[in-house]
């Protein structure tokens, strides 16, 4: 049993009686693990976009566009597969590659001051870019035409010119040579293009913003010294097209992507966002969600001007969104603001998160779904009683048992989280519904984990969980802790004595804590050197058998943990 503790037991006794539950604490933001996330899913193509379709006539006097090439829609998130290409189609690339060594002559006419020229070399430009090459970007780059190009931009009675400039400038701010771009003169002239009366080069002038936000904070900071926003967000009106909203919300969360600097206003961005979140689009949807995820991060309070902007009905119904790419963004969105102040929360619960949350456990959803639904419970259960009351009315606690019982470890670990933080501030009846529920034995498999602010908040629980034990001792002929007694039965203790090793003070000294508090009268004996046979851990052992079986077995759990 218990083994004497290897420092000073009224030193563990001092410093092992804690203030109540820090909530600030338990309510964890880890901000990196989500951005990391966010770059898992979502690197492959949607942070930057190349476009590859043909390009559309400006007016009816410009020369005809150029001829179509493969490519995906104009919002389309993925480039597509590579098509198998026939035996003849080798003469098109033949006839790009010799285009390409002959690039002396294109970089030639882009410098001339002939614009039929220059729209011939730029069109060229934009098609060798199509093949999606770094090695073709960099023969570019190195030509030093990326200069004339954002001259371009600013030739208002050549809009066809205009297009295609942007468009080459585009493709390039899509590879790894973002910087050179944003660099090369073309920022206040793709802004100044924003208010174009052109709806296809406004299209392509955001296109290319959105590309160089989604780069280096320097870039995007760029941006914001340009004033990008308001002309961005001026793009947001009745009557626009489909293709150009879509591009315009995903530049749009691009630029909110990362901590915003503190002179931009969110209030204008949330408006428009709150807005868009009621889109039948898809693609509007997942990027304006993205969106409010990326504001409740970057701005400091920005979770309050978001709730001001009543999005939060609409997010919580979009839980139920069949699409993976919608409800990812609402669910991480969500998360940001269940880390919020109790108040916040409380808006939350008062729109039914937790019942549809309830249901997102039930279903078969992604693991990483799964693991922010158990999050925000978490970050719930780290509330108040009635908020704890809240997660345990609408019937959530049992299937957090079962994920902790049966799921994947990243799922178990916020499981853990969900019914630590619930047993830390429960209430006597609350604490009886827990383990009535199961959750006291998953609770001592907790033990043995290595997050050591888990393993804190999981002790803090199950020492709330046995103070109420206390109190139950009277109704017990043996006069015994039945949850003390459970937890010795089911390993608990076991793991509670290897605790003793750990290296964090405060664990360790709560342990010692537990040891002495509710298996008192082993600890004594093991800690009294002048006691017989204190260091014979047989006669421990057999002394703690017969108690054991003297003791009443513990509150049964419900059929279902059973079941399980």
């Amino acid at each position: 049993m218990p083994r004497a503790p290897r420092r000073p037991s009224d030193e563990a006794r001092r410093g092992a009686y804690k203030p109540r539950v820090d909530f600030s604490r338990s309510r964890r933001r880890r901000e990196d693990g989500l951005l990391a996330l966010r770059r898992l899913d979502r690197d492959a193509g949607l942070f930057k976009r190349r476009r590859d379709e043909s390009a559309p006539a400006v007016h009816a006097t410009d020369p005809a566009p150029p001829p179509s090439e493969e490519a995906p829609p104009a919002a389309s998130a993925l480039p597509p597969p590579t098509p198998s290409l026939p035996p003849d189609a080798a003469a098109p690339r033949d006839a790009a590659e010799s285009e390409l060594e002959g690039l002396s002559e294109l970089v030639d006419k882009v410098c001339s001051d002939d614009s039929t020229s220059q729209l011939e070399a730029t069109v060229q430009f934009r098609k060798l870019l199509s093949d999606e090459k770094n090695s073709t970007v960099i023969k570019i780059i190195r030509a030093d035409v990326l200069p004339r190009f954002a001259e371009f931009l600013s030739i208002h009675g050549l809009p066809q010119l205009q297009l295609e400039a942007a468009w080459v400038l585009t493709n390039i701010a899509a590879s790894d040579y973002t910087l050179l771009v944003a660099e090369c003169g073309a920022v206040p002239r793709l802004v100044e293009l924003l208010g174009s009366s052109n709806v296809n080069i406004r299209h392509q002038a955001i296109w290319c913003l959105g590309n160089i936000a989604a780069d280096l904070p320097s870039c995007r900071d760029i941006l914001f010294d340009h004033g990008v926003v308001t002309p961005l967000l001026s793009q947001f009106r009745e009557g626009m097209k489909i293709p150009v909203l879509r591009t315009a919300m995903w530049a749009l969360s691009n630029l909110c992507f990362g901590k915003l600097p503190a002179e931009v206003q969110v209030k204008p961005i949330v408006e428009i966002v709150s807005q868009l979140i009621h889109s039948a689009d898809e693609k509007i949807l997942a990027d304006a969600c993205w969106t409010i995820y990326y504001i409740c991060g970057g701005v400091d309070d920005a979770t309050q001007d978001v709730l001001d902007a009543g999005v939060c009905p609409q997010l919580v119904n979009l839980l139920m969104h069949v699409s993976a790419s919608v409800l990812l963004p609402v669910i991480l969105a969500l998360a940001r603001i269940s880390a919020g102040t109790d108040a916040q929360i409380q808006v939350l619960i008062e729109n039914g998160i937790l019942n549809y949350l309830a249901q997102l456990l039930a279903r078969s959803c992604p693991k990483n779904i799964k693991k922010q639904a158990c999050l925000i419970i978490s970050n719930i259960a780290a509330g108040s009683k009635d908020q704890i009351q809240a997660v345990i009315d609408a019937s959530i606690i049992s299937p957090l048992v079962v994920l902790l019982k049966t799921s994947e470890t990243d799922i178990k670990k916020e499981a853990a989280w969900a019914l630590s933080n619930a047993a830390s501030g429960a209430s006597s009846e609350q604490i009886q519904y827990l383990v009535s529920r199961g959750c006291l034995e998953p609770l001592c498999n907790v033990l043995t984990y290595q997050d050591p602010d888990l393993l804190y908040t999981c002790l803090e629980g199950l020492e709330n969980i046995l103070q109420e034990g206390e109190a139950g001792k009277k109704g017990e002929e043996s006069g015994t802790n039945p949850y003390a007694q459970f937890i010795q039965e089911c390993g608990g203790l076991d793991k509670l004595e290897d605790l003793q090793d750990v290296k964090s003070d405060r664990i360790y000294e709560l342990v010692i804590k537990l040891l002495q508090s509710y298996w008192d009268e082993e600890v004594s004996e093991s800690d009294d050197p002048n006691v017989p046979g204190s260091n014979d851990s047989a006669d421990t052992v057999e002394t703690t058998s017969e108690d054991a079986a003297q003791a009443q077995p513990p509150e049964p759990a419900s059929a279902a943990d059973e079941n399980e």
